[in-house]
C-alpha cells in the first residue's frame, strides 16, 4: 500500500500539536513551498516562526535563519529541541572553534533542520568557505525590516544577505516582519532581489486589543489605578534600568506582586525572572524594551508604556505582546508634556555629529587595542560602562555613536548575553589515555569528566563549575584550577562563562582620517528619526481619530472602521451622547465658518470656551459627514 505524503498539516500536529493553521499562515508555507521568494507581514503573535519551520522541516537539509537578536536565537533553539527538532546557532562570542565545529558538523549532520546565523558572520571567510557544502533548503530571514534605512531598527550587515543569492541561486527566501510602513515593505522586496513580489500581509488590526492613552501629571498613581482596575499579568515598559527597579518597588509596597527585567541583570537571574512572570508565579513586570521578544505569554492582559517611546513600529510591536490569545487585552500609553520634550532633546542626543562618531570610534580602538589595518571578524568582550568611565563619555551619546558605526558598517554590538561555561577534549583518544598513565593527579578528574559529560570529542558541552565542585566534593578554586592546567595542556578546549556584549569588526580598522562616514545618509537617517517621533507625538497627544486607525493608517491600511472601544472613540460616544452640547457647537462652528474660510487652529481660539477634545470630535464629525472639508489652503469651509 502506497503511503500517504507528509503534508503540513502533519507537522504541525506532530511537532507542535495544533490542528490548524492561523489565518495567512497556509497561504505563505505553501508560497514557501513552492519555491518563490515569500515576504510575511503578520502581526506580534501572528505565528511567523511557523510560516519557515513546517515548511523547511518538509525538505530534505535544513533552513538557514537570520536573527539579529541572540537571545532570541537561544530562545528559538530551546524551544524547537524540546519539540525534539535539531537546532543550532552561531552568533558573536562564540569562538573559531566552536564555529567551525558546528558548521563542520551541519555539512554531514542528516537530523539538523536549522541553524540559526546572526547577520554579521554570513560574510565571514570562514562562513563562506563552508558555504558550499551546507544542504541548506530555505533562507529565513527573522525581523526583515532590519534590511531597509527606513525601518525602525536598520542594521546595515543585513544587507549582506542578498549575496548570498549568489551562492545559493536556487534556494528562496522567506522574509518575516511584524511591522513595516509601505515604504519599508518596497525597500525589503528590492534589497532581497525577489524573483518576484510576492507579499502576505495580514491587517494589523487587531481588534481584541484596547489602546487608551492617558494624559496625567502623576504617572505612578495612575499606574496604580491602571494595574488595580485591570485583571492578569502584564508588562510595564520603562526607557531605563534604574526605573525597573524604582517602579517595581512602588508597585510592591503597594500590594502589587512585581518584579524588574532588563539586559545589565545576570543571565540566569534574567530567566528565573522571565519564567516567573510566564508562570504567573509574578503578575507584573516593569521591564526595559530588553524584555518581551520571542517569549510565548499568550495571556497577558495589560501592556502599559510609561513613557513615549520613539516610534509607532516600536509601540506596536511592544503592545501587541498582550493579547496573544486573541481574549481582550488592554495597552496604555501614559503622556505628559515632558514626553515631547525630551523626545526632542534625544533627536540631538540620537544624532551626534560626525566629529564625536570619530572619536568615539578611536577610543573603541584604543580601548580594545586594536591598530589600524587589523583583520575584522574577530568578536571582543565589551564593557560599555567601563569604556564611558574611562574616557568620561555621555552614556546615552556614546550609545547612539555606536549604533551609527553599526549603521554605517565598520562593526557590530551584540546586546550582553549570558554563555556558560563549555569544554571539548581537542586531543584524540591515544594522546589523552597517555596523558592520564603520565599525569597520576589530573587522571581522577579526567576520568570523571568523562562519566558526567558525553560526547566531549564530538562536540563542545557546557559545564557548570559550581555543580561540579559539589559532586566532586572539590573546593570550586580547584575545578578553576584543573580546568585552566588542562587548557593550557591542550587536552581540553575550556572556555569560561561571559556575560558582556561583543564587539566585532565587520571590516580592516579605518585610521579615522580616513574613516567611512557617509553623511548624506547620516542626514537621511535623522529626518526619518524625526518623521518617526513627530507621528509617534501625534499618536500619543490628543485627538479626534480613532487610536487603532491611527496605527494601521501609518501601516498604509485605511480600510478599517473605528474600533468603538480605545479611548478616542469611548470619548466620541460620550459626548455624541450630550445631545444639546454637541448641537450647540455644532451651529457655533458652522456659524463662524459660513462668514470666511479659518483654520482648525483659529477657529477653537474662537471657540476656546470649549474642551480641545470634545471640540475636535465635532469637528471631525462634520468633516466625516462632508458638512465641511478643507480647501487647498487648509482652511474650512462649508460644503
Amino acid at each position: 500500500m502506497q503511503q500517504k505524503p507528509i503534508t503540513p498539516q502533519h507537522i504541525l500536529q506532530q511537532y507542535w500539536g495544533y490542528n490548524q493553521f492561523r489565518p495567512l499562515q497556509t497561504e505563505i508555507i505553501q508560497s514557501v513551498l513552492d519555491g518563490k521568494d515569500t515576504l510575511a507581514l503578520l502581526p506580534t503573535g501572528g505565528g511567523k516562526s511557523l510560516c519557515f519551520q513546517v515548511p523547511a522541516m518538509l525538505k530534505e537539509g535544513f533552513c538557514l535563519v537570520v536573527s539579529p537578536l541572540i537571545a532570541l536565537m537561544k530562545d528559538q533553539v530551546e524551544n524547537l529541541e524540546k519539540r525534539n527538532i535539531k537546532a543550532k546557532a552561531i552568533y558573536s562570542g562564540l569562538n573559531y572553534k566552536e564555529i567551525n565545529l558546528i558548521l563542520d558538523n551541519a555539512c554531514f549532520d542528516n537530523d539538523l533542520k536549522f541553524l540559526y546565523v546572526s547577520p554579521e558572520r554570513l560574510n565571514t571567510s570562514l562562513f563562506l568557505d563552508k558555504l558550499p557544502a551546507l544542504p541548506i533548503n530555505l533562507i529565513a530571514i527573522d525581523e526583515a525590516h532590519c534590511i531597509s534605512q527606513w525601518g525602525h531598527d536598520f542594521r546595515p550587515e543585513y544587507r549582506q544577505i542578498a549575496a548570498l543569492r549568489e551562492h545559493l541561486p536556487n534556494i528562496n527566501i522567506v522574509a518575516l516582519t511584524a511591522s513595516a510602513t509601505k515604504k519599508v515593505v518596497a525597500d525589503i522586496v528590492t534589497q532581497l532581489n525577489f524573483n518576484e513580489k510576492n507579499i502576505f500581509a495580514k491587517s494589523f488590526e487587531r481588534k481584541n486589543l484596547q489602546y487608551i492613552v492617558r494624559q496625567t501629571e502623576n504617572k505612578p498613581e495612575k499606574l496604580l489605578s491602571i494595574i488595580n482596575n485591570s485583571n492578569g499579568s502584564g508588562l510595564i515598559y520603562v526607557r531605563n534600568r534604574k526605573q525597573t527597579e524604582e517602579i517595581s518597588k512602588f508597585l510592591l509596597l503597594n500590594n502589587i506582586s512585581a518584579d524588574f527585567y532588563h539586559a545589565g541583570l545576570k543571565g540566569e537571574t534574567r530567566n528565573l525572572k522571565q519564567n516567573s512572570w510566564i508562570e504567573n508565579k509574578v503578575r507584573i513586570m516593569v521591564c526595559t524594551n530588553a524584555f518581551g521578544m520571542g517569549i510565548d505569554k499568550p495571556d497577558c492582559r495589560l501592556v502599559v508604556h510609561y513613557e513615549m517611546p520613539d516610534c509607532l513600529e516600536a509601540y506596536y510591536q511592544e503592545a501587541g505582546r498582550a493579547g496573544r490569545d486573541e481574549k481582550p487585552a488592554y495597552c496604555l500609553l501614559l503622556h505628559d508634556a515632558s514626553d515631547d520634550i525630551n523626545a526632542k532633546k534625544k533627536i540631538g542626543v540620537n544624532y551626534p555629529d560626525v566629529n564625536e562618531i570619530s572619536l568615539t570610534y578611536q577610543a573603541i580602538c584604543d580601548y580594545l587595542q586594536v591598530p589600524v589595518n587589523a583583520k575584522p571578524d574577530r568578536s571582543f568582550d565589551f564593557d560599555i560602562i567601563s569604556f564611558v568611565k574611562r574616557y568620561n563619555f555621555d552614556a546615552f551619546k556614546t550609545l547612539s555613536c555606536l549604533k551609527i558605526l553599526e549603521q554605517s558598517n565598520l562593526l557590530v554590538l551584540s546586546e550582553a548575553f549570558y554563555e556558560p561555561s563549555k569544554i571539548k577534549i581537542i586531543c584524540s583518544h591515544e594522546t589523552l589515555y597517555k596523558f592520564q598513565v603520565e599525569n597520576e593527579k589530573l587522571d581522577a578528574f579526567i576520568k570523571f569528566l568523562l562519566r558526567s559529560y558525553g560526547g566531549l570529542f564530538d562536540n563542545y558541552v557546557r559545564l557548570n563549575e559550581l555543580e561540579l565542585a559539589n559532586r566532586i566534593k572539590l573546593p570550586v578554586a580547584s575545578i578553576y584550577k584543573y580546568l585552566e592546567r588542562l587548557h593550557t595542556l591542550e587536552i581540553i578546549d575550556y572556555i569560561k562563562n561571559k556575560e558582556l556584549s561583543q564587539l566585532t569588526f565587520t571590516v580592516e580598522r579605518q585610521d579615522i582620517k580616513y574613516l567611512a562616514l557617509n553623511k548624506k545618509y547620516l542626514v537621511d537617517r535623522k529626518q526619518t528619526y524625526i518623521e518617526k517621533i513627530q507621528a509617534m507625538m501625534v499618536f500619543a497627544n490628543p485627538s479626534f481619530i480613532c487610536r487603532s486607525r491611527q496605527i494601521l493608517e501609518y501601516f498604509n491600511d485605511f480600510s478599517a472602521d473605528d474600533c468603538g472601544y480605545c479611548d478616542v472613540c469611548i470619548d466620541k460616544k460620550k459626548i455624541l451622547s450630550e445631545q444639546n452640547l454637541s448641537n450647540v457647537m455644532k451651529k457655533e462652528i458652522l456659524a463662524i465658518v459660513t462668514k470666511a474660510p479659518i483654520s482648525a487652529i483659529e477657529l477653537f481660539e474662537q471657540l476656546n470656551k470649549y474642551d480641545l477634545q470634545k471640540f475636535t470630535i465635532v469637528l471631525r464629525l462634520l468633516l466625516d459627514n462632508n458638512i465641511l472639508h478643507y480647501n487647498n489652503n487648509y482652511q474650512l469651509i462649508c460644503s
